[in-house]
């Protein structure tokens, strides 16, 4: 399998995080994560996607804790169709509020941290939402590849309190017919 550079994806990412019209009042990250508790799988379910992550389908984020306390993240999905190309791009996260857990720095390319925080959080641990503070992205996601659809709703409209438009927000086909993600 080909893996692909985050060089141009963080370019981007940085020189449209480094422009705000508006400013914004600070992004607030859930009180705590169980880092034991949020590793694993998780489908992307809906998003404010990346350049990169335009027409995704069968999204799944992966995290592994390392023993060094930093985390292994792994993004696989199928380009456009369930037959499309399959993609998978790799970082590492590290906690930056060990308060909290809630707070990371993910680093796709050496030497460049970009943020990234819980600021969602079921206490199951069965759905997530990811956000950064210019609110130019953010990921919904489940345990499950098809959550109940008032589960997405819900989630989908508070993002408003975060200073999110929903209507950025776009599906994340998830489409396994009894298939199995695989490594």
């Amino acid at each position: 399998m080909k893996r692909y550079s985050f060089f141009g994806f963080l370019v981007c990412m940085v020189l449209v995080s480094c422009k705000e019209e508006v400013p914004l009042t600070p992004l607030q990250p859930v009180p705590k994560v169980d880092l034991e508790r949020f590793m694993g799988d998780w489908y992307v379910i809906a998003n404010i996607p990346t350049f990169l992550e335009k027409g995704a389908v069968n999204g799944i984020e992966r995290y592994r804790l390392r023993s060094d306390g930093d985390i292994e993240i792994s993004y696989t999905f199928f380009q456009d169709s369930v037959r499309g190309k399959r993609k998978q791009f790799k970082a590492r996260g590290f906690v930056v509020n060990r308060q909290t857990n809630s707070e990371w720095r993910v680093q796709f390319i050496w030497p460049i941290k970009l943020p990234y925080y819980v600021i969602e959080l079921d206490t199951a641990y069965t759905f997530t939402v990811i956000g950064v503070p210019n609110r130019k992205y953010v990921w919904l996601m489940s345990r499950t590849p098809n959550p109940e659809d008032s589960v997405v709703t819900n989630a989908i409209e508070g993002l408003r309190k975060h200073g999110y438009d929903p209507k950025r927000v776009l599906p994340v086909p998830q489409i396994w017919n009894g298939a199995k993600p695989s490594e």
